[in-house]
């Protein structure tokens, strides 16, 4: 998704929430400040519905909530709200919340070129601030590249970049999967 800063006064959460319910577009909120989402290409949504997908199947008998870029996330110990393009979650904790989920334990976002520093740097400074993410995937929409930032048990954030051939392992919900399964009839360069 590519996200454009709006002109719009500051709001709070609550004005947030009664704005956005009557607008057509989904909005980003990042301390005060309104974010329009627009759409992507054909290959970013092909590409994050092949990933949530495969996380609802591979999660059917559990008591995790597979996301699209409908569900909110709410910033852990923040008021900010953003739509990733896929993200899991297997807290109770947001079972109880309507329009948000708050302790993903996995996020991903396909990357286009106006977002892609964003979601590198401050969007993912924003994300790892939740104790319990543990995957944060950065899957390139023009190449077969992604990049999986993974929280160790030190707590460390490491990357992983996967290409052409390799198998992607998302232990914070124990899936393994070939780098083709994502790319699979994409015209990719």
């Amino acid at each position: 998704m590519i996200v454009a800063k709006e002109q719009f006064p500051l709001f709070n959460p609550e004005q947030y929430f009664t704005w956005e319910e009557k607008q057509t577009n989904k909005h980003e909120y990042i301390n005060g400040q309104i974010y329009a989402m627009s759409g992507g290409t054909v290959n970013h949504g092909r590409i994050a519905i092949r990933f949530t997908a495969m996380f609802e199947a591979h999660l059917e008998n559990t008591n995790c909530i597979t996301g699209n870029s409908d569900i909110k996330i709410k910033m852990a110990d923040t008021h900010n709200y953003t739509y990733p393009d896929a993200s899991v979650t297997c807290d109770e904790r947001d079972k109880n919340t309507p329009n948000y989920i708050t302790y993903p334990c996995l996020i991903i976002e396909v990357l286009s070129d106006s977002t892609e520093a964003y979601d590198r740097g401050k969007k993912f400074r924003l994300y790892r601030q939740n104790p319990v993410l543990q995957d944060y995937v950065l899957v390139s929409s023009t190449r077969i590249e992604i990049d999986l930032y993974h929280k160790n048990e030190a707590g460390e954030w490491i990357i992983i970049n996967y290409q052409e051939g390799d198998i992607i392992e998302l232990k914070s919900i124990n899936l393994s999967f070939p780098i083709e399964q994502v790319y699979r009839n994409l015209t990719v360069d």
